[in-house]
């Protein structure tokens, strides 16, 4: 159980984030520097993190640097802790230019940034129905565009197929094209730039149709988790799954981040 110290001054957090370790900082209610540690990136070391913090004086708040990322995990932690985590932009290039790289110092401008206000948004909380929808959304997102890549791949290598070819699949819609070219048959020699461009297009076209099924079974998993999500955002005009799966991904599981 992570103890809850009060004692001494009031203090704030700020901590710099990596894959394997994180370096946290606290400051006082002036801005002054009190002490920073680098802590690993593992269940103990989130822990023994927010001990060490607390055995400083009483924590306001933390500002934690990449909640969505290398800090995701920190942030939940906190968050279950009773702890105000606050999400702090990563320092930008011209700041980094001037100070140069440093963990202490990232860790101490994290915490002046929640101290001086500068830093005020909200981490997602990552931990329930809308992250599952996003995780498989990312999946979702990365099938449309190789998708997307194949069938234009398949264009290109048609405008330059041989005219036999091309006369073949002229005039036929996406669904009957990419059917006609995954049945294609090239023949054992390839040495010939008939049989080669016939070899790709089947390729091409067999990867496409493989697409179309994961892409048909992610929305069918999908689906199911936004209506239960947010059924009256599907029930506006005009929002299906895909647009209601984008909103509640930009909100993640805390709707109190979307204004309108």
């Amino acid at each position: 159980m992570t103890s809850m110290t009060h004692d001494g001054p009031q203090i704030t957090g700020g901590v710099d984030t990596h894959g394997l370790t994180h370096h946290a900082a606290v400051i006082d209610t002036v801005g002054r520097h009190l002490a920073d540690r680098e802590f690993p990136a593992t269940i103990r070391g989130y822990r023994d993190l927010l001990d060490w913090m607390r055995s400083h004086g009483e924590l306001l708040a933390v500002g934690v640097e990449g909640t969505g990322a290398y800090g995701a995990e920190l942030a939940r932690v906190l968050t279950a802790a009773g702890v105000t985590v606050i999400d702090v932009d990563r320092p930008d290039r011209k700041t980094r230019r001037m100070k140069g790289k440093s963990d202490p110092i990232d860790a101490y401008a994290a915490a002046m940034a929640v101290l001086s206000g500068r830093a005020t948004g909200i981490p997602k909380s990552r931990d329930g129905l809308v992250e599952a929808v996003r995780v498989l959304r990312i999946a979702r997102r990365s099938a449309v565009k190789a998708r997307t890549q194949a069938m234009n791949q398949i264009r290109g290598l048609l405008v330059s197929a041989p005219a036999m070819l091309r006369e073949q699949v002229t005039g036929l819609e996406r669904a009957a094209l990419i059917r006609t070219l995954a049945r294609l048959r090239p023949g054992d020699d390839l040495s010939r730039p008939l049989a080669a461009t016939r070899a790709a297009l089947r390729r091409l076209a067999r990867r496409h149709q493989a697409l179309d099924e994961e892409i048909a079974e992610l929305d069918a998993e999908i689906g199911p988790l936004v209506k239960q999500a947010a059924p009256q955002l599907l029930e506006l005009f005009g929002v299906g799954p895909e647009t209601a799966g984008q909103l509640l991904a930009s909100a993640g599981d805390n709707p109190e981040r979307m204004r309108s």
